[in-house]
């Protein structure tokens, strides 16, 4: 049986990976004032997006999921191709429309299929909410690829996605707390409020936030950029060597690689990782996750046990 898999373009994975294992994206609309772009994770189209758009035009962009109409196209006309199964795995279903659309998507093709209005053979889709986003999603995705080249059934995949999610732990450190403020009051979002963010501008405190099962908090709030990107990669290395679910965690940077090798903390990451037999897959992060977070935000995330944040 041949298992597709499908992400949406928020889950940060590394082109290269995407391409090894055949993974389809499902594009974010991007709109830009009068302009629009479709997010495919393009790595040229996202750098240009950090260098020319992203700084000028990101607060006030929006980012829009497929309707459910082009999302049946898209599925059954370019994503499923050559599939007699595929799992469309999507960001959290907490933080946007995809998740809801695709499920809807998917009903639409079953339908197709008993009506016989589907001339090609019939296709079975199973659309999974990760709980989780970005570098979180990723794990998530990367483990359903492995399955599907290991050749596990359709049944034991979807078990074991959906018991995987609820261990995916995501960490993130926003780089610039102003536009992180101003998208959240762009989108009615309460989650940073004007004395947090005046308190923490001041001090220049920096919270480490958790992704966890579809919901988001501060688990710490550091003094600096660096040192709070630091002590979350120190968290992540400690779980890493305490033992891991998965042989792989994912990290995504909101600008150029280059900078996030230079970031402390990351050469002991990727260290404990290599001592430990883990892969490290790291990517520039979506331009739709740039557009909610802004430029210089870092993500980190694992499948394992959920332990205490220790400064």
């Amino acid at each position: 049986m041949r298992i597709g898999v499908i992400a949406d373009a928020s889950c940060d994975l590394p082109e290269a990976f995407l391409h090894e294992h055949d993974i389809g994206i499902l594009p974010v609309t991007i709109q830009l004032g009068a302009d629009s772009f479709d997010d495919h994770r393009d790595a040229a189209q996202t750098r240009r997006f950090y260098a020319e758009q992203l700084a000028a035009r990101g607060l006030d962009a929006e980012t829009q999921a497929c309707s459910v109409e082009q999302t049946r196209s898209l599925l059954r006309e370019q994503l499923m191709v050559d599939r007699d199964y595929a799992f469309c795995i999507t960001l959290s279903a907490t933080r946007g429309r995809t998740f809801e659309n695709t499920a809807k998507a998917s009903f639409a093709i079953l339908a197709d299929a008993q009506s016989g209005e589907q001339q090609a053979q019939p296709l079975a889709l199973r659309v999974i909410d990760s709980k989780t986003m970005f570098s979180g999603t990723g794990v998530l995705v990367a483990e359903a690829a492995k399955l599907a080249r290991a050749g596990v059934t359709p049944f034991e995949m979807r078990r074991r996605l959906e018991i995987l999610r609820d261990s995916i732990c995501a960490y993130m450190v926003p780089g610039d707390l102003y536009y992180l403020r101003n998208r959240a009051q762009h989108k009615g979002e309460r989650s940073v409020d004007w004395f947090s963010y005046a308190i923490g501008t001041a001090l220049d405190l920096r919270p480490v936030l958790l992704g966890y099962r579809g919901e988001t908090q501060a688990v710490a709030r550091l003094r600096g950029y660096e040192h709070a990107v630091e002590r979350m990669f120190a968290h992540v290395a400690r779980q890493v060597e305490a033992g891991l679910e998965l042989g792989h965690l994912c990290v995504s940077y909101g600008g150029e690689l280059e900078r996030l090798a230079e970031l402390p903390g990351y050469a002991a990451l990727q260290d404990a990782t290599t001592r430990h037999g883990i892969q490290l897959l790291a990517s520039v992060m979506s331009a739709t996750a740039a557009v909610n977070v802004g430029a210089g935000c870092v993500s980190v995330a694992y499948g394992g046990e959920l332990r205490p944040f220790r400064l």
